[in-house]
């Protein structure tokens, strides 16, 4: 670069440098007379304050903006049914440990679209809480959402101090609840539709039925004798041998009808195959599950499939008069378990059609992700077998590792019995003992939690004993 170019460069950079004075210089210039000119906010000078407001308009912006006006606004108590893949998070409901769960996001997502104004006032009940790694097509919550629908309607509760005019002006359309939801919500989280229900409904006492799924390969499992045993689960029953007794919480009571049990092909053509990779579903439906029910009631299905244990079995477990303690056994894992419908009557759901479409677009890309995924597994798996590998008749889908020697379930170690649980957390504190209202006879209660504003973790059912009918109609697998 020439001496004359460097010389140029050098005086324009000096230039620049006074420019940068002189408009410096003049901004302060122009301060210093707008304040000669307005000397007091008090005097009417006839000041042009455009210059002011302006600022002032900026400073609000820049500012906290003003809190939202709930009260103006009305509440309309509604079902919304939900869609999720539970596999990231850390189950459905909130949890003290971790703020990784379904229904933090689906709060999150309420609070932000200002639908509403805290959880502790929006009337929250959820059908069933499904454990981690569990999966929903139709779990249903019902909640106080805000509302357009100043002419009242089904749910419908107007502000305080409403005027008449109000009342009486043309029905406005609802919010579109489904799309302001799923534009905030994570993809693997979809509302799929709103109906309204009147003020006391409840998502939780309300239901009907809830129906669960679990997805199993065939593998060497037995599927005929898997479906036979499953018959055996069906009617009124006390579950305490194949659930987790979440005695700590005040279950104290585990009877739970079960209304229908099958095994079946996911294809009903496949009925006949014995290819290994055929896939099945255990499909159970209930009134109501206790904790881990479904999960145990199927690693007692595989044990069976794989004729480690025969279909009696069932019969011998749901015998608490000769087996009163739980034997120690390990569950069938949470990935493939689905909480597939939960049933209402009366609801007329809304559909909106658009919002549909989206849902099926995010659960067609995670199918063919998922499906391109297996295909690539299973030609490596067909490869190494056609040099002669040999497959495990392993059943992948119990937790923990297998014992070399099968010990039948009815000769391992128990679990500790209701009655000495109870004795322990009566001795912790988180259970207490009460007289009976006929004077001899113990009640025993749980203590509410830290979550225990919410309205769908009510106190816990008294119990007179063991056997007394509970109202926890909340699905809890």
């Amino acid at each position: 670069m020439s001496e004359a170019l460097i010389q140029r460069i050098k005086e324009l950079e000096g230039e620049l440098e006074k420019l940068k004075s002189q408009l410096k210089e003049r901004s302060e210039a122009g301060a210093d007379m707008e304040v000669k000119s307005c000397p007091s906010p008090n005097e009417n000078s006839g000041c042009n304050t455009t210059t002011t407001t302006s600022s002032s308009k900026k400073g609000r912006k820049a500012g906290k903006e003003r809190p939202f006006d709930f009260s103006a606004h009305p509440r309309r108590h509604v079902a919304l049914r939900l869609a999720y893949l539970g596999w990231a998070y850390q189950g459905f409901a909130v949890q003290e440990n971790t703020d990784n769960t379904v229904e933090a996001r689906l709060f999150e997502a309420l609070l932000k679209t200002r639908l509403i104004q805290d959880r502790q006032s929006s009337n929250y009940h959820r059908c069933g809480r499904t454990d981690k790694g569990v999966s929903a097509f139709s779990q249903v919550i019902t909640i106080d959402l805000r509302s357009t629908q100043f002419c009242e309607g089904l749910g419908v509760t107007l502000p305080e101090n409403v005027d008449v005019f109000a009342k009486t002006k043309a029905a406005a359309s609802e919010l579109p609840y489904v799309k302001m939801l799923n534009r905030v919500l994570p993809q693997d989280i979809r509302i799929l539709d709103w109906a309204p229900v009147a003020e006391g409904f409840s998502a939780r006492f309300d239901c009907q039925s809830r129906t669960y799924r679990y997805y199993f390969p065939r593998g060497s499992l037995d599927v005929a004798l898997m479906a036979d045993a499953a018959k055996r689960y069906e009617g009124t029953h006390d579950f305490r041998n194949l659930c987790k007794m979440d005695v700590g919480n005040g279950v104290l009571q585990f009877e739970r009808t079960i209304l229908s049990a099958s095994v079946k092909p996911v294809q009903p053509e496949h009925i006949s195959s014995t290819d290994q990779y055929d896939l099945f579903i255990f499909e159970i439906k209930g009134l109501a599950f206790l904790y881990h029910q479904v999960r145990c009631m199927m690693a007692v299905l595989l044990l069976i499939g794989q004729k480690l244990e025969a279909p009696d079995i069932i019969n011998q477990l749901l015998d608490v008069q000769n087996n009163p303690r739980k034997p120690q056994y390990s569950m069938a894992v949470d990935y493939p378990l689905v909480l597939y419908e939960c049933n209402f009557e009366g609801l007329h759901w809304k559909l909106e059609t658009e919002e549909v479409n989206h849902a099926l677009s995010a659960l067609q890309q995670h199918w063919t992700q998922s499906a391109v995924k297996t295909h690539v597994l299973h030609g490596m798996i067909q490869g190494l077998e056609a040099v002669g590998g040999v497959s495990s008749n392993h059943c992948w889908l119990i937790e923990g590792s297998r014992q070399r020697n099968y010990r039948p379930l009815l000769e391992r170690p128990c679990c500790e019995s209701l009655e000495s649980r109870i004795d322990h957390f009566v001795k912790r504190g988180r259970l207490e003992r009460e007289e009976g209202e006929n004077g001899g006879e113990m009640v025993h209660r749980g203590k509410r939690s830290k979550h225990s504003h919410n309205s769908s973790s009510l106190p816990v059912v008294l119990a007179v004993s063991p056997l007394t009918k509970s109202t926890d109609k909340e699905a809890k697998d």
